[in-house]
Parts: C-alpha cells; structure tokens; sequence
C-alpha cells in the first residue's frame, strides 16, 4: 500500500505486521532568539492564551520555556545551549574512553601466550 504525499506528510510508514498508520507529529523549531521574544512578551503582560494562540505551541510548552530560559537575555540562552552541547559531547567522549579503557584493560589481564 502506498501513501499518498499528504497522507505521507502526516502518517508514517505501515508498522510490518500490524497494518497500522502511526501519526508523525512534525515538530516546530524556534529559535532561542524566537523563544526569548515570546517571554518577553509575556512579561511584558500580553495574556499567555493568546501569546500561545498565535505562536501556535501549547501551553506545556510556554511553560516549559518560560522554567528554562525564564529571565535569560538571548545571548545568555545562546551561550547555554552552546555549554550543554559542549557538555553532551564531553559526555560522550567520557563514555567511549571509558570502553576503549575497559575493552583494554580485559585484553591486558588475560594470559595469553605467545607462538612457540
């Protein structure tokens, strides 16, 4: 069965086996700059149902904007997203020398004996 473009755009493909569509939410990205302006104007006392009305998000995500980046300039949001990327990557860095260590560490402590 072939999806139509529309259909395509909403759906994903047919689950193997089970012959149902599964809803694809397409996600908004705003940018810092974007979700700084739209607090702004909530401090600045525009009601939040028509802030999110015309943003077109929900209120969960106002909200939970408003908790990570409540009272942040723009160029402080930047430089935040910046450090928890940097640290994301360290993190993964970490956890692959960690491996790389272990997986040496097990081939340093078995006996192995050498052609003879």
């Amino acid at each position: 069965m072939k999806l139509d473009s529309f259909e395509s755009e909403f759906f994903g493909k047919l689950s193997p086996g089970q012959g149902a569509k599964e809803f694809v939410v397409k996600r908004k990205r705003f940018s810092i700059e974007q979700i700084v302006a739209v607090l702004k104007q909530a401090e600045l006392g525009m009601p939040v149902a028509d802030i999110i009305r015309q943003v077109g998000i929900s209120e969960q995500t106002f909200y939970r904007w408003k908790k990570q980046y409540a009272g942040l300039q723009s160029d402080q949001v930047r430089e935040l997203k910046q450090l928890q990327d940097e640290n994301t990557r360290l993190k993964k860095l970490v956890a692959e020398l960690s491996l790389d260590k272990a997986i040496l560490q097990d081939v340093a402590s078995k006996n192995w004996r050498g052609p003879r």
